[in-house]
């Protein structure tokens, strides 16, 4: 046997290539490049969102502030409707007042009524308007002025009876004339105070006030004139003597008589149509003569037109018996364009009988 039968000879074993590790998170692992994108998208959808909400906001403050804006508005509309309607009554008020005669106390009395349930009626609606905030100052001074207003008819319609009766209280019309006072002040709540805070709010929210596309803010006025204020004129409206003076009428004869009216230097006729100018507003000349033998005083001198409440009134102091005088009378406003009726008056003053030739009317077309 050989002696190399017993060795083994050496083997090589096969050669193998070792694998790589692969890490378990290789395979869910993105490229740089991925990711950048995915976080610009990410950014691009957050900015949208972003400007989503800022334009829904801005949208959503436009709105609020149109409604702010358009109720505000309303409500200016609503107080000026409220505040002319008003003024009517006022204008009916004093129409009454200026013709009062003791041979109507009853009609009078409920005419004074129904003036007084038609400003109840105006204060009910002003309670029950939509205020915004911004208004609320304002809404106080505007229920105030109404209910002054109110009330000072009220006291009125419950005073007339005496200051027009047969024994004339003296008493009676001064409370009427410190009832005017209450209307004057009513004027000054509305126009000085409550107007300037409606103003006040429009301009804080940016709206445009006046001119020609600005928003109107209407002014009040319920007294006509503020002669109304003293005993005296209300007396000489009455026909009546005024507080202070003997409650005898002196003897004789009083009255006066109204001879003509002019406009202009042209006297004015009966019997033909006039033309005048409406604007400005026109004055009215009347001339007249004192046919009593006593010297009259507060002799009121009135122009109305009919169908309208267009008017205009002055005072005379004094006349003396048999002896003329003149007054001039201008309408508080431009008439409207159109045919009218003009109607001159020299109110009756106390213990006159007759007044057939107190008023003279005149056919006119106003142009």
């Amino acid at each position: 046997m050989s002696f190399f039968d017993d060795v083994d000879e050496p083997r090589n074993p096969p050669r193998t290539t070792p694998r790589r590790r692969r890490s378990s998170q290789t395979g869910d692992r993105r490229p740089p490049s991925d990711r950048q994108a995915i976080q610009v998208r990410r950014l691009v959808a957050a900015a949208i969102v972003v400007v989503v909400v800022v334009l829904l906001a801005v949208a959503v403050h436009g709105c609020q502030v149109s409604q702010r804006n358009a109720s505000l508005k309303d409500y200016n509309n609503s107080v000026g409707s409220l505040i002319q309607q008003s003024d009517q009554t006022g204008k009916n008020v004093f129409r009454l007042l200026s013709t009062a005669s003791s041979a109507n106390i009853t009609g009078l009395q409920q005419s004074l009524h129904e003036a007084r349930v038609t400003a109840g009626k105006q204060l009910s609606h002003a309670q029950g308007i939509s205020v915004p905030d911004e208004m609320k100052p304002a809404q106080q001074d505007l229920l105030l002025a109404l209910r002054m207003r109110l009330d000072g008819i009220t006291n009125i319609a419950n005073q007339i009876q005496h200051a027009l009766g047969t024994s004339t209280s003296q008493d009676a019309v001064t409370a009427i004339a410190a009832e005017n006072a209450r209307f004057y002040a009513s004027d000054v709540v509305y126009t000085d105070y409550a107007t300037h805070l409606i103003a006040s709010a429009l301009h804080a929210a940016g709206i445009k006030v006046r001119g020609s596309t600005g928003e109107t803010i209407h002014q009040g006025q319920f007294l006509p004139d503020i002669q109304w204020l003293t005993p005296a004129y209300v007396a000489s409206q009455f026909h009546v003597r005024p507080p202070g003076s003997s409650g005898k009428i002196a003897p004789g004869l009083h009255g006066h008589v109204l001879n003509s009216v002019t406009v202009s230097g042209t006297t004015l006729q009966a019997g033909s149509t006039n033309t005048i100018a409406a604007k400005p507003a026109p004055s009215f000349t009347l001339s007249f003569t004192n046919t009593g033998t006593n010297t009259e005083t507060n002799v009121a001198c009135k122009i109305t037109v009919s169908g309208t409440s267009d008017s205009g009134q002055t005072t005379v102091a004094e006349t003396s018996a048999g002896q003329s005088a003149t007054c001039n009378v201008t309408l508080s406003s431009a008439p409207a364009a159109g045919n009218a009726t003009v109607v001159a008056t020299i109110t009756p003053v106390p213990g006159e009988k007759s007044v057939a030739n107190n008023t003279l009317s005149f056919p006119v077309t106003f142009q």
